[in-house]
């Protein structure tokens, strides 16, 4: 329908909490929907990330021309798969919530991604500084660190593409850093 973000996420613009609920009320979804159109009641997404301020970021403007230039310049610390070609927005929020104007739903897919954040917030120093973003209990392994995967991820087989690593490890990582 081509809405304004704070049509429907109005406290956003001054949100300074990570564990605010930005979620439409039921009223504002009432707005364009019928009740029952509506999904029972929903609770926001749980975050891995314990700070972050919406209102700090929005002062900044679009941030889409500064993840589009780390891409090109191949700083970027994930492979961006087709997050380049989403880049080309003049809304602030979409710079960070790609692809929904193709969701029904809002979920992970539309969240931001770390290496979004590591672009401007480049002091990182794995173990050490997580908990700076992060909550102590945030569970930020991916699936493949199993309790093995320390003797078994150097396995040729495994095909492991090392560009995947520098999001948590760091832009200086190396194998031998460790090995």
């Amino acid at each position: 329908m081509k809405l304004a973000c704070a049509t429907c996420h109005p406290a956003a613009a001054a949100s300074t909490l990570a564990t605010d609920n930005l979620l439409p009320s039921r009223q504002v979804c009432l707005g364009c929907h019928q009740e029952s159109e509506l999904p029972a009641p929903w609770q926001p997404m749980p975050t891995r990330v314990a700070f972050f301020s919406h209102a700090q970021h929005l002062k900044m403007g679009n941030v889409a021309p500064v993840i589009a230039a780390a891409i090109d310049r191949k700083t970027y610390l994930q492979p961006p798969g087709d997050i380049r070609a989403r880049l080309n927005t003049q809304n602030p929020c979409e710079a960070c919530h790609r692809g929904l104007e193709e969701s029904a739903q809002a979920g992970r897919a539309v969240m931001p991604q770390m290496a979004d954040c590591l672009v401007c917030h480049t002091k990182i120093d794995p173990p050490f500084s997580c908990e700076e973003c992060h909550g102590q209990d945030a569970h930020l392994k991916p699936a493949s660190h199993t309790p093995e995967f320390l003797d078994t991820h150097t396995n040729h087989t495994l095909h492991f593409d090392k560009s995947t690593c520098a999001v948590c490890h760091g832009v200086k990582f190396t194998c031998m850093g460790c090995h």
